[in-house]
């Protein structure tokens, strides 16, 4: 069984920054690769940013290139969402994942089998 829990998330104006964090707690000598997913109202869950275990291979929604950046630290079990340049469009329930295929990287949520509580993280304009 795997838990994660997710913090960071607030209110920011446009054009701020936002890190989001997941503390990861997995069985020792676990792998698992990760994933940043977000909700807004009244629309599907969509992908934002995923990452294999090694993090040699990152994969990111067009919507968030070049002003989100994922990380993690398998020592400390935790992985972290950048947020730069944030657009009231970014405002959503962020929630991390974490899916069996730690050598790859996946945009659907299938592929992710734990899930975090989720963490608003509101733009204003």
């Amino acid at each position: 069984q795997v838990h994660l829990v997710e913090s960071g998330g607030g209110l920011v104006q446009a054009g701020g920054s936002l890190s989001l964090s997941c503390v990861v707690s997995a069985r020792p000598g676990d792998r698992y690769a990760m994933g940043w997913f977000r909700q807004a109202p009244g629309k599907a869950r969509e992908f934002v940013a995923a990452s294999t275990w090694s993090g040699a291979t990152t994969q990111y929604a067009d919507s968030v290139k070049g002003r989100f950046a994922i990380s993690r630290d398998n020592v400390k079990d935790t992985a972290a969402l950048q947020m730069n340049s944030l657009r009231p469009e970014d405002t959503a329930v962020y929630y991390c994942a974490a899916g069996p295929n730690w050598y790859d990287v996946s945009t659907t949520a299938d592929s992710y089998t734990y899930w975090g509580q989720g963490t608003q993280v509101t733009v204003s304009s």
